[in-house]
């Protein structure tokens, strides 16, 4: 028995994403600034979870919370 499916080939690909327009296919572009700030911000929250009570959040009220927060950011800052 012979395998009737075959992936696609290039040119079929390229017919698709022109068929569908905007709808389908590569992406238009991306804002650079934006992402940068964004792996930025990422980055940043990954350290702050370093902090195990940031992490695991046991404070009960936000106001707790924010001043865990507050005192994990402000050694981040000092270790730079």
């Amino acid at each position: 028995m012979a395998l009737l499916l075959t992936p696609g080939q290039w040119a079929d690909q390229r017919a698709n994403r022109q068929r569908r327009g905007r709808n389908g296919g590569k992406p238009t572009g991306f804002d650079r600034d934006h992402y940068r700030r964004r792996n930025e911000v990422e980055r940043t929250i990954n350290r702050l979870k370093n902090s195990r009570a940031v992490a695991t959040r046991y404070d009960k009220r936000a106001y707790v919370f924010h001043g865990t927060v507050t005192a994990a950011a402000v050694r981040l800052w000092l270790r730079q």
